[in-house]
């Protein structure tokens, strides 16, 4: 018998002597993928490098004025770059002449309070303590405004500002704001009892044992600024202790707005809204960013402890509304004493990949801002897997996804610009050395594993198996790997030795998941 099969798009026509019958097959049978056997991970013939930063600056808060970036951090540190890379040191804690603190410094009042060990609580080790600065550009003043805390003990604290005409300051001491460790003895020394009385500071302030209650309020630590939807002024600030806080600021003199209290919605008159935490819980760093274009405020704090296996690490959570409530991915967030290691998008912590010299640890305490092309950035510093405490700046760009959440492209950015209109299936298929950052708060490093995306949409990796797709048109990428799902970007970029790679972002149950292609 005269017989022959053809095949065309998953239809089988088979011809006996002379008369077509057509059969639907399915294509995948007939031409079985080839699915990938070995999925050991080797990093032969992968460049690495380090980059060097040239300058440390921890706690890093940046503001970009005429083409140039400026961060500020803690210990009196600051540096200056062009390309978002290379960082140039422009005034540490260490200097005898601090060119962006010198004013600040001369003031006879800015350590009144805390910070040093004249101040009425004195630091615990004896030393001057400024820490975490974020400078904001006043619209109204059209002046630089640097806000800070000068810091004596784990909850006494005082929020102060300082004002330049130039974003390198020098930056002259203005007043304090905020205070907070007070007991019976120091409150007469701050401004609390001008907005609360004394019986309720006492009822609620100072504990039976006459010490700050630093369970339910605020450290006056870590101060952060942003204009809102409607050019309002805002200030969030806290550190563990009672959790993170958000008051609003008067354009006109930089100083605070204390709200009319309403304790049924979270609402202080001295210390203002409390959006999050409490019971002494790990979270520090807060940094609201609102994006226009996604519709959304993004809040950005550090879980862990800041040591390099403390477990340092970055979460964020979302509001459509300045004021909140701010929730992450299934729409909850860390409530006092609550385990907050399972609340909060995680976009970094402890993570290894290939080009990277050493393992990035204790990723954290970030700002971020959106560039004058649009482009959006998470600033944070990361220690290295060295067995010491040393830490460098470093930059990476964040696209969103199309369900609206923030997925960190895996590189040191080069300002890297991804495709609008998405890329090739043949260019984003094939081999990843992928990593999960996980939910966890602790030392271990998340090292790299790998899948396979075929171009048929499968994914296959040891004992994993799932889906991937793309949006056409798009950057945008959605993958399951059993079971489990996550929505993410597509994005050519260089790794750190220079090397063009495909990547992805996604995320998915809090965690973020990228992936590398060479």
């Amino acid at each position: 018998m005269n017989k022959k099969l053809l095949l065309t798009a998953g239809i089988g026509i088979v011809v006996l002597a002379g008369a077509a019958i057509v059969v639907c097959l399915n294509a995948d049978r007939i031409f079985p993928e080839k699915i990938p056997s070995d999925f050991t991970v080797s990093y032969d013939g992968i460049p690495t490098a380090s980059i060097p930063a040239g300058a440390s600056v921890h706690d890093p808060s940046i503001i970009e004025a005429d083409g140039t970036y400026y961060i500020f951090g803690s210990h009196m540190s600051g540096a200056s770059s062009t390309d978002l890379r290379h960082w140039t040191n422009i005034g540490n804690g260490y200097q005898l002449n601090n060119p962006i603190y010198d004013r600040l410094l001369a003031s006879e009042h800015a350590f009144d309070y805390a910070g040093n060990k004249h101040s009425l609580i004195p630091t615990d080790d004896r030393t001057r303590h400024i820490w975490a600065p974020d400078v904001i550009y006043n619209k109204t003043q059209n002046m630089y405004y640097m806000y800070f805390c000068t810091t004596s003990t784990w909850n006494a604290s005082n929020l102060c500002y300082a004002t330049s005409s130039e974003a390198q300051g020098p930056y002259a001491w203005q007043g304090p704001l905020i205070y907070s460790g007070f007991t019976e003895e120091t409150i007469d020394a701050t401004d609390v009892l001008d907005y609360v009385s004394r019986e309720y500071a006492e009822e609620n302030y100072i504990s039976a044992s006459n010490e700050y209650n630093f369970n339910d309020y605020p450290n006056a630590i870590d101060p952060t600024i942003f204009y809102d939807e409607d050019d309002r002024l805002w200030m969030t600030y806290g550190s563990w202790s009672g959790g993170i806080f958000l008051i609003e600021l008067d354009p006109q003199t930089g100083t605070v707005i204390h709200p009319e209290a309403n304790p049924d919605n979270h609402v202080d008159a001295y210390f203002g809204r409390q959006l999050m935490g409490g019971g002494h819980m790990s979270m520090e760093g807060p940094y609201i960013l609102y994006d226009q274009a996604h519709g959304y405020y993004y809040l950005f704090v550090s879980y862990g402890s800041l040591t390099r296996e403390g477990g340092y690490q970055i979460r964020v959570f979302r509001s459509e509304t300045v004021e909140g409530p701010y929730v992450d991915m299934n729409g909850e967030y860390p409530a006092k004493g609550s385990d907050h290691s399972r609340y909060g998008l995680k976009l970094s912590g402890n993570y290894y990949l290939p080009s990277l010299e050493m393992a990035y640890m204790a990723t954290g305490h970030n700002s971020a801002f959106i560039d004058t092309d649009g482009k959006e950035y998470i600033v944070f510093h990361t220690r290295f897997d060295n067995k010491t405490e040393d830490h460098e700046p470093r930059v990476h760009q964040f696209l969103v996804n199309e369900e609206g959440w923030p997925c960190m492209l895996p590189y040191a950015t080069e300002k890297e610009t991804v495709s609008e209109t998405g890329y090739d299936k043949s260019e984003v298929a094939g081999e990843y050395y992928v990593i999960n950052q996980g939910t966890a708060i602790d030392a271990n490093i998340a090292q790299p594993f790998k899948l396979f995306l075929s171009e048929r949409g499968n994914v296959y990796g040891q004992d994993i198996t799932g889906t991937w797709e793309m949006t056409d048109g798009t950057y945008y990428m959605h993958f399951t790997c059993n079971d489990k799902e996550y929505s993410g970007v597509f994005c050519a970029m260089n790794d750190e030795a220079g090397t063009p790679v495909m990547t992805f972002s996604a995320v998915g149950s809090n965690e973020s998941v990228w992936g590398v292609k060479y």
